[in-house]
């Protein structure tokens, strides 16, 4: 496995990294001069206990696990009644892969069991077929536009 998620798990759900919105490693691309909404809408979740959390990356360099390339990464509530997620991120237009993960136990990772096999959620934008490893980057972007963009992303549970 290509590191099915020491991958997210071990780059957005790093302990004290919480901030939504918080920014991680160097910013790629210069001061936006104009900002977006990028809207993630989530499904799937198994049960409500813990959060989703989402990492945005602006390149295929440490796609999907690398904490200090990524561009922005955060947690978000799960609707208790609805068995969803929304996270919002404001950000420059734009083309970014996005991952999210669903961490159940709140120990800010993604468990895996023996075989090193996610034990929680997880998905990325535009929804790829998940093998024995995570995604390419290209298969999942999505290009944000102003005023807002809107994607879905389904949960997928190993």
């Amino acid at each position: 496995m290509r590191k099915l998620f020491g991958l997210v798990a071990a780059g957005y759900l790093i302990p004290g990294l919480v901030a939504a919105g918080s920014q991680g490693g160097t910013p790629h691309p210069p001061a936006p001069t104009q900002s977006c909404i990028l809207r993630i809408h989530v499904d799937g979740f198994r049960n409500t206990r813990g959060n989703l959390g989402t990492v945005i990356f602006t390149t295929p360099a440490g796609w999907p696990e690398d904490l200090n390339k990524s561009f922005r990464h955060g947690p978000a509530p799960i609707d208790q009644a609805a068995r969803t997620a929304v996270a919002e991120w404001t950000l420059p237009p734009g083309t970014y892969g996005v991952a999210a993960i669903h961490d159940e136990n709140s120990n800010h990772k993604l468990d895996r069991n023996f075989f090193g096999i996610p034990k929680e959620g997880f998905g990325f934008a535009n929804n790829p077929h998940v093998g024995l490893s995570a995604p390419s980057f290209q298969a999942a972007q999505a290009r944000v536009a102003c005023p807002v963009t809107e994607i879905n992303i389904h949960l997928q549970y190993k």
